[in-house]
């Protein structure tokens, strides 16, 4: 994935948001995309390579690691960044169809605009945003809890026991970097509950201001 275009595409919302918004952004693209391209990659790239069981049995160690792995850390975190950023994206199409609808206008109407500012939260774009906000803060939370269904926490033992067939008997199984593992998914799990903290900030700050008016 080019996280650099998308980055690019989504800095474009940047100006249509509150300070809370803005947080938001940078949270995800500082602090969530970086860590997970330039660090969170490589801790994981050994995770099938390196888990190892204290059996010779053909076939255990790949089915206790399929068992203790059902879904990569780094799949899920990438799947969880690209649905929390794709609601941004409504808000963006809701944006460019107002300018085109307003440049339209303007030619058949001498010079008029049908919206002072296109990209002014009010009408439809204000609910947009709105639904953005919920849409993002669902997906993260969402993630969160299969992440911690799938799991049972968010903690990476050094140590786990397999009993499933072709396995002989219980085996002992050690993952790679198990510090380093768990540190880097606290650290995602603490981004993801700050980028959902700023998301319901907005919400209310936007509810809020609107009611005032």
């Amino acid at each position: 994935m080019n996280w650099g275009s998308l980055q690019a595409l989504l800095s474009g919302v940047n100006q249509y948001s509150t300070v809370f918004g803005r947080v938001w952004l940078s949270m995800v693209f500082v602090f969530r995309v970086l860590v997970f391209v330039v660090a969170a990659q490589r801790v994981w790239a050994d995770e099938s390579k390196d888990f190892v069981c204290n059996t010779w049995q053909p076939g255990c160690t790949n089915v206790c690691y399929d068992s203790i792995f059902p879904i990569s850390h780094i799949r899920l975190w990438a799947l969880q960044l690209i649905f929390v950023t794709c609601p941004s994206l409504m808000v963006v199409g809701h944006v460019k169809y107002r300018e085109k609808k307003d440049m339209e206008y303007t030619t058949s109407h001498k010079g008029k605009h049908l919206y002072a500012r296109p990209g002014k939260k009010r009408g439809g774009l204000w609910w947009t945003y709105l639904v953005s906000l919920v849409f993002k803060a669902g997906f993260d939370a969402g993630f969160l809890y299969i992440l911690h269904y799938i799991y049972k926490g968010y903690d990476m033992p050094r140590l786990t026991k397999c009993t499933l067939p072709p396995c002989p008997n219980t085996v002992d199984c050690y993952i790679s970097r198990p510090t380093e593992k768990k540190i880097f998914t606290l650290f995602m799990v603490v981004s993801s509950a700050v980028c959902i903290l700023m998301c319901i900030c907005e919400m209310i700050y936007l509810i809020f201001k609107r009611i005032k008016k």
